[in-house]
């Protein structure tokens, strides 16, 4: 069985070297091991309306009295689909390919 399982091991390293699925995170070039996150934009405009979101966001949901005081007329809205578009670009689609192939593997052992 110990066997089996180094195999089962061994092929899916080789599957992850060959698949390249961790592309998500990117690692950075100084040395203490933190990683970017790629958020594409169309311009400098479009960078300070999802930061402005953001804040807009972080303020009126995090603060009670800002929530019932929040009067944002409609040119200063937060933009909701701003910010599923960075949770969509966020995530991890390869990664999560790797998680259904450690599931499937699991379950392969589970039934051995």
């Amino acid at each position: 069985m110990e066997i089996q399982d180094r195999k089962q091991v061994r092929e899916f390293l080789e599957s992850i070297n060959r698949m390249n699925k961790f592309t998500t995170l990117k690692l950075e070039d100084n040395n203490d091991n933190s990683f970017s996150v790629p958020l594409k934009v169309s311009g400098y405009n479009e960078l300070n309306l999802i930061v402005s979101d953001l804040l807009k966001a972080s303020i009126v949901l995090m603060n009670k009295e800002a929530r019932s005081l929040a009067n944002f007329e409609s040119d200063t809205d937060i933009n909701v689909v701003t910010l599923l578009e960075i949770a969509l670009q966020l995530l991890p689609d390869q990664e999560m390919e790797l998680l259904d192939d450690l599931h499937k593997i699991c379950l392969e052992s589970d039934t051995k």
